[in-house]
């Protein structure tokens, strides 16, 4: 299938998108694709998603949340462990369209090296968690999915219940804001590559969409639902790329040097290649009711710590949490950090001032 940086099909109406917007839907997961697989990679600044501690321990974990999903994770334990003494906690969750072997476990081995105990998650309808149909947008369960890894922290004899963190990359950013707002036993907020997965579903990457293009597509998904319940095939949304040519755009060639190479590839037993990173299409309107913003500033007096690159397309997420969020907040705006590049470039991520952060807000030792 031959693919334009400016243009994509709704149903039988052909319509002009900008190249911002592009973008945004391919996060977002809100178009289609089919091509071959092609592999290149970006090595740089460390890279180093699969990284394996020498000093942590871990085990997979299981824990139901008040859906009665099963949702699994994998919990890290820090060298010279005891369990007799009660540790401060640190939740992960992975990027959206992901699952825990992509950038949340290595942000959780680099914490637990630090001392903590913590626990990196799939979210449900993602990785190894319950959830039928596989790659359902639900961003409420998400939200669960989180509130319930509290529950599962909180009631182990060698966590401090008092002391629970909560960290969320790229669209986790959102959704452990709205486990925050709701949720008084989290302590310390972080989020890192923060998307708003509620604006730019609704908006694209900034502003790029018109309110018209976003009831088109919203007119699309929802006939999609009609052919699916009658029995016709799912259709899946635009993740990332399955291969490059000179038409794709920066943003997506950052997501493809992560998703489709070596670098981070990674896909769930039993799960297509070609489907990692796609929601279904039906399922995306969610996003649009989606508001993880709305309230932020009720989290306080609890500590909120925003990260994000210089050259992030993202950036703007974390720039407005940060503006509506009341204090204590910081933002720590990465020199040279791409959106991408804060998920596994260890040379980059600022690992020093994200463990000082949950140390001094949880106060663990």
């Amino acid at each position: 299938m031959k693919h334009s940086k400016t243009t994509a099909e709704t149903g039988s109406m052909r319509m002009r998108l900008p190249r911002r917007f592009l973008a945004a839907l391919a996060t977002a997961g809100m178009m289609t694709m089919n091509t071959a697989p092609a592999a290149a990679q970006d090595m740089s600044h460390g890279a180093d998603n699969f990284y394996k501690s020498q000093t942590v321990t871990s085990q997979r974990v299981t824990f139901r949340n008040q859906y009665d999903m099963e949702v699994v994770g994998t919990l890290f334990m820090p060298g010279h462990f005891d369990i007799a003494v009660r540790h401060a906690a640190i939740i992960v969750g992975h990027p959206m369209g992901a699952v825990r072997q992509q950038s949340s476990n290595l942000y959780a081995q680099k914490l637990a090296e630090q001392g903590f105990v913590t626990l990196s998650l799939d979210l449900s309808f993602w990785g190894e968690s319950a959830g039928a149909p596989k790659n359902l947008v639900a961003p409420e369960i998400y939200t669960e999915d989180f509130n319930a890894a509290v529950d599962f922290m909180g009631t182990r004899d060698f966590i401090d219940r008092e002391k629970i963190g909560i960290l969320g990359i790229c669209g986790s950013g959102s959704f452990v804001i709205s486990a925050a707002k709701i949720d008084p036993r989290i302590k310390a907020v972080a989020t890192v590559s923060m998307y708003d997965m509620g604006a730019a579903s609704r908006d694209g990457l900034n502003h790029s969409q018109t309110l018209e293009q976003r009831k088109q597509f919203i007119a699309r998904a929802a006939r999609q639902r009609y052919a699916e319940f009658t029995g016709g095939k799912r259709a899946y949304g635009y993740g990332t790329v399955l291969q490059l040519d000179k038409d794709t755009p920066p943003v997506q060639r950052e997501f493809f040097d992560f998703y489709r190479t070596p670098r981070g590839e990674f896909t769930p037993e039993g799960g297509p290649p070609e489907l990692t990173t796609r929601p279904i299409l039906s399922s995306i309107p969610r996003f649009t009711n989606y508001y993880p913003f709305n309230g932020i500033e009720t989290i306080s007096p609890r500590p909120m710590l925003f990260i994000t690159g210089d050259q992030a397309h993202s950036r703007e997420f974390s720039e407005d949490a940060y503006k509506r969020a009341a204090q204590p907040k910081e933002l720590i705006i990465v020199p040279g950090a791409g959106h991408v590049d804060l998920y596994d470039r260890v040379g980059l991520i600022p690992w020093s001032r994200l463990a000082s952060f949950y140390r001094t807000n949880l106060k663990a030792d």
